[in-house]
Formats: C-alpha cells, structure tokens, sequence
C-alpha cells in the first residue's frame, strides 16, 4: 500500500522507532483534504499512525515542529517519530468518535471548543510565521483570474473586502500559537478529551482565526456565540472582541470559499459548465446535504457548490448592521 519510492524511508523511521519492520496492518486513513497519505499500522497489539508529507528541503532541525510542541502540551497525540526532510512521522493512534456525537448537549460542546483552543493559544509561540494578509489577498486575486464566477456574482461581496482589508487590525502583534484549519476533520474526541490532529497549517497568527474558523462549524446563533466567547476570554469579553471575532468569521468564510473554488477549478470534469447561480445558495441546505452523504466535498460538485454557499454566508452578514458597527469600533480603536 506504499508509495515505492518511500518504502524504504518508511522502514528505516519503524527499526528506529519500534526496531522492527513486521507491520501486521496497515489501512489507509480518509476524510480530509490533505495532500498528505494518512495510514493506520499495528505493530504487535498496538496501534499508531503513519503519516506520509511532501519532503521539506529546508529544515531547522533545532526548531520543535509545530505538532511537537502541541503533543507536549497534551493536544495533540504523541510523536513517536518525525524526520520533516523525508516527510515522514508516527504518532499515537486515538480511538475516537465526531465531536458532535460524543459532547452533548451543543453548549457543552461549545466550551469544551473554545477551552481547547485557548490551549492551543497558551503553547510555546511557534516560530513559523505567515503573513495573513498576503495570503486572503493571494487567494482573491487567484479566484478572480480563474473566471469561475462572473463579477456580477461576487463583486459585492470583495468591496465588503476592501472594507475590511482597510480596517482590521492585520499587524496587531498579539500573536499566538494557532492550528488555522481547525475544521471537523481535525478534531476528535477520545479517551475522554478533545484531540487535535494535521498542524501543517499551523503558525504563530491571530488568535481570532482558529475561533472564527471553529465558529464557522458549530456556533449558529446569538446566544451559542456568547457562550463560545465567554469560555475563551471569560470576564474579560467585551464588545472590541466580538466585533474583531465577527469580522475574522467573514475572513475565514472568504478564505475557505476560495481554497473550495481552487479544488472545484481542478477537479472540474472536463466539458462541464460552472453554474452561476448563488444567490439561492445557503450553508445550511449544504450542510444538510453533506451531513446526509448526498453531497461530498471530495468531488468538484461539492467543492464548487460549498465555496458558494461559504462566500454567500460571508455576503448576507456583511450587508448587516453589525459588520458596519464592527469595522466603526476597529476603526476608532486603530485610531
């Protein structure tokens, strides 16, 4: 089931991490949209998971890998081998279940969310950085020069942009240690708390990227929002923070409607036609049908038909009251 030319890589992390190449199982792990190959193996009775990376060519051997640092801080499993040249680790197996079906009820799940990221947020700082603000810009200006959408579709919902891009607090240097991708995929529950899994895309960010992100997949009114940002900031939340969280939630809809469009744009069957219908398209009828396996996000009806749904969710909260109160009191504190 490996790749041939990884063979022996892979043989050589198991002598050095387990003395012994004798893998009695070995299955091929699914579900997210990582350009990595995830396998779980057993070696005698115990399970563990190998996870196959692109090779890195430029590697500082003294800096703790972002999933190092983060499985020492008990969220993540433990590392038993990583060598970032070859692309290659091995971490402990967790048997775990969906957040959603294992915490209950929603405002339980909620705080145990935003508790878990507060962790992540408290980690050493990591040393990769990113600069956020080339990368929305990048992914826009990507999106635009693939032609998927006529302007007419989405020119409104890129001036709110503007709005944004002029006004939110991009250079704030209150920066932590953040996941970025922190979507169903990657979080688990077992043996009796929350695991989060593929940091790949993990560097010191602003913190309200891995809330609105996690808020984007399970916070859905008024009333569960206040209950997530009270479990993080507690007695300290107050109105600059909720409007700094809503602004990144339209961010991060933006951002992830992009990367979905990217994978549409190169999985589109050959012949087909984008549909330039989005208006009528809404999360929550797309929710419904993904949670129902009527729709999948691994081919590019899914893709396509989400990255609508996501900046459509992004366009009807910006033409609100609060997004023009919000950007009034970023305004005011930039001042």
């Amino acid at each position: 089931m490996l790749p041939a030319d990884r063979l022996k890589s892979v043989e050589r992390a198991l002598e050095q991490t387990f003395n012994t190449t004798d893998v009695l199982e070995i299955t091929l792990l699914t579900g997210g949209l990582s350009a990595s190959v995830v396998y779980k193996i057993r070696i005698e009775e115990q399970y563990y998971v190998l996870k196959l990376d692109m090779p890195q060519t430029a590697v500082e051997d003294e800096v703790p890998a972002c999933m190092q640092i983060a499985a020492e801080g008990g969220i993540a499993p433990i590392v038993f081998y990583l060598d970032r040249a070859e692309g290659i680790s091995l971490t402990a197996f967790i048997k775990s279940e969906p957040l959603h079906s294992a915490i209950k009820p929603t405002e339980v799940l909620l705080s145990h969310l935003a508790k878990t990221i507060k962790a992540i947020h408290e980690l050493p700082l990591f040393s990769k950085e990113s600069n956020m603000l080339d990368t929305v810009d990048g992914l826009i200006a990507e999106f635009k020069a693939s032609g998927m959408l006529e302007e007419v579709f989405v020119k409104e919902c890129f001036e709110y942009y503007q709005i944004i891009r002029q006004n939110y607090p991009w250079q704030d240097d209150d920066k932590v240690s953040s996941h970025n991708d922190l979507n169903p995929n990657n979080m688990m529950f077992g043996e009796g708390k929350i695991w989060v899994i593929d940091w790949d895309a993990a560097f010191k960010n602003d913190r309200y990227v891995d809330l609105a992100i996690t808020a984007n997949f399970y916070v859905n009114d008024e009333q569960q929002e206040q209950l997530f940002l009270e479990s993080y900031f507690g007695d300290g939340l107050n109105d600059y923070h909720r409007a700094r969280f809503f602004i990144m939630r339209q961010i991060c809809r933006m951002v992830y409607a992009m990367l979905m469009f990217r994978l549409a744009y190169h999985s589109k069957p050959a012949g087909t036609v984008h549909d330039q219908e989005i208006e009528s398209v809404r999360i929550k009828a797309v929710k419904e049908l993904l949670g129902h396996g009527k729709l999948s996000i691994a081919g590019y009806e899914g893709q396509f038909l989400f990255g609508k749904a996501l900046l459509n969710e992004a366009l009807y909260s910006m033409r609100t009251a609060r997004f023009h109160q919000s950007i009034t009191l970023m305004e005011k504190t930039l001042s």
